[in-house]
């Protein structure tokens, strides 16, 4: 697998994540440079379930990273039960957004710390503690910012679409609102500062990495990054057409773009430096080198720890080698 060059032991790598794809590369990362990995992480799926803020992204790459995660699932604790959602049901509260026992204390913890005023990103880094995490997880605004997407019954909040109708209607547009309030936090404005590289995970580009992007600081410190000589390395969620993991390639339609790796490289174009495809895309590769980026060629696919740890290795290389 590929290895930071020696020079590594300074290295900082900034990587802007979804769910479950950006959990699985954000775990390869860290198995490579342990705390000098910093996970920009969407907190626009947030949702309020039972009184309780829930965090989906963000709680599956800390779950993930501290090896407790559902890898079956992709979502939530392994070993975890639902005594609590099924008195819920009982009482007649609605349960389609099922919270796991385990699961529960997270978004306690969260709600309770929020109502007394203390910072999201000071309640995240406090839960990574706790749990052991190595890399370093932030949210990726402090505001509060929910994406909504159209369909041809209006305007839907994200996890309706996502969790209560199971990705089914087509996905019109998107907006997230609260945006315009959105500002970067100084914990993330630093760790762009500092970057030696930024990296892209496989996640979904529209839901997952284009709120990130969004917040106020955040794509101007990439650029800023680039501009003295920090590489933005980006990785197709698209495989053989197909997303890996949830509806990416339908939503690629939907919008108007093509479900393929060309058509999510053409959502960084301006943004990324490398774009990462599977060998199965190898045929796109001119396409997305007419886009401006350089193309890397290989297998994106994480199936287990070893498969994770590759690709992140193979990022790496990439984000470190000249143009």
């Amino acid at each position: 697998m590929g290895r930071m060059p020696s020079s590594s032991s300074s290295e900082t790598i900034v990587l802007l994540a979804g769910g479950v794809g950006g959990a699985k590369l954000a775990d390869g990362l860290q198995a490579h440079l342990g705390s000098r990995v910093v996970v920009i992480v969407n907190t626009a799926d947030d949702v309020e379930r039972h009184g309780l803020l829930v965090s989906p992204d963000h709680d599956t790459v800390l779950y993930t990273l501290a090896g407790i995660a559902n890898r079956e699932w992709g979502w939530g604790i392994e070993g975890e039960t639902f005594a609590a959602a099924g008195m819920l049901e009982r009482y007649g509260e609605e349960t389609w957004f099922r919270l796991g026992d385990r699961d529960l204390a997270t978004h306690v913890v969260r709600t309770a710390r929020l109502r007394r005023g203390d910072r999201p990103t000071d309640i995240s880094r406090d839960l990574q503690r706790s749990l052991g995490v190595e890399a370093v997880i932030l949210p990726m605004t402090d505001a509060s910012v929910r994406t909504e997407v159209l369909t041809d019954d209006g305007w839907l909040g994200f996890q309706d679409y996502f969790v209560r109708l199971h990705q089914e209607p087509a996905v019109l547009d998107l907006r997230f609102a609260g945006i315009e309030d959105a500002i970067a936090t100084p914990e993330v404005v630093a760790a762009l500062e500092v970057a030696d590289a930024v990296l892209i995970a496989p996640s979904n580009p529209f839901v997952s990495v284009r709120p990130i992007l969004a917040v106020e600081g955040i794509e101007a410190g990439l650029q800023t990054a680039r501009s003295r000589g920090a590489r933005v390395v980006a990785v197709s969620g698209i495989v053989g057409g197909k997303a890996l993991k949830g509806p990416a390639d339908r939503m690629l339609v939907s919008l108007g773009q093509e479900a393929s790796a060309l058509g999510v490289a053409r959502q960084y174009t301006g943004i990324a430096d490398v774009f990462v495809i599977d060998s199965l895309d190898a045929g796109q590769a001119g396409a997305i080198e007419a886009l401006g980026m350089r193309v890397v060629v290989t297998d994106t696919v994480m199936t287990d720890a070893a498969g994770r740890a590759r690709l992140a290795g193979e990022m790496l290389d990439a984000a470190m080698k000249g143009s």
